[in-house]
């Protein structure tokens, strides 16, 4: 049987004078070992991109992580240069790619600022510095050059009984790793929370009614896929998922 082919998101990267559109290699090869599929960058060139032409050739959509933000203006807030950096040609790509791909019931899975991008594009807000709230922990990463360090698995999340999430994990709660100083506010059109931290920030949802598979974490699976039994689970049940698409299309 053909893999299935996934979508990954870019970020845009001026490097030695040109614009480079890349992803970080961990959700690449994430979608190889624990998809089991085929990764495929898509560029952000926004409303130049005939997104429903690519859709037709692709099983899943990867939304990735990244150390930019969604632009606050685009959820009705202000831009800020201490909120920054922004990636506005990827906020042109990914939000409305998020929105269709849900809508076409393709699988989608949204990691970090990809589940910060889903929230948007349903019509939800975002919170900043949210280490700066009182009632809420430091989520950020560990300020060190070590990889695994940063990535280091950290805190317990509770599941929502009942949720997309726990039907793929299966247990009632779990750790996960924790890199970033954004968080879901108000929740966008059908978007649901699936699993809490333990000072009430958002860590994963789902798309209440939504006609594919949808499921976004707050924190990175991608990292720990051949390692940690939750993280390998996501990531196996995203190609189950796209592999069912595909099947479904024949």
């Amino acid at each position: 049987m053909t893999k299935p082919l996934i979508l990954v998101t870019s970020d845009v990267k001026p490097v030695d004078g040109y614009n480079w559109h890349a992803a970080p290699s961990t959700y690449l090869k994430a979608v190889i070992s624990g998809a089991d599929a085929l990764p495929v960058i898509l560029p952000s060139f926004g409303a130049d991109i005939d997104l429903d032409a690519v859709l037709d050739r692709v099983d899943g959509v990867l939304a990735t992580g990244s150390r930019s933000n969604v632009n606050p203006e685009l959820y009705g807030g202000e831009a800020t240069e201490a909120n920054g950096p922004y990636d506005p040609e990827r906020d042109a790509t990914s939000l409305p790619l998020l929105r269709r791909a849900i809508e076409r019931g393709i699988p989608v899975f949204a990691i970090c600022r990809g589940m910060q991008e889903l929230n948007v594009a349903m019509g939800g807000t975002l919170l900043s510095e949210i280490q700066e709230i009182e009632g809420r922990d430091d989520h950020r990463a560990p300020v060190t050059e070590e990889q695994d360090e940063r990535f280091k698995i950290s805190h317990p999340v509770t599941v929502k009984p009942g949720s997309q999430l726990e039907a793929v994990i299966n247990q009632p709660e779990f750790k996960v790793n924790s890199l970033h100083r954004q968080a879901l506010g108000e929740l966008g059109d059908g978007v649901e929370v699936d699993a809490s931290a333990e000072d009430g920030t958002i860590e994963a949802v789902s798309v209440k009614g939504a006609c594919g598979y949808v499921l976004a974490t707050q924190w990175h699976p991608e990292y720990w896929v051949g390692s940690d039994t939750p993280s390998a689970k996501l990531f196996k049940a995203f190609g189950d998922a796209a592999r069912a698409y595909r099947a479904a299309q024949k």
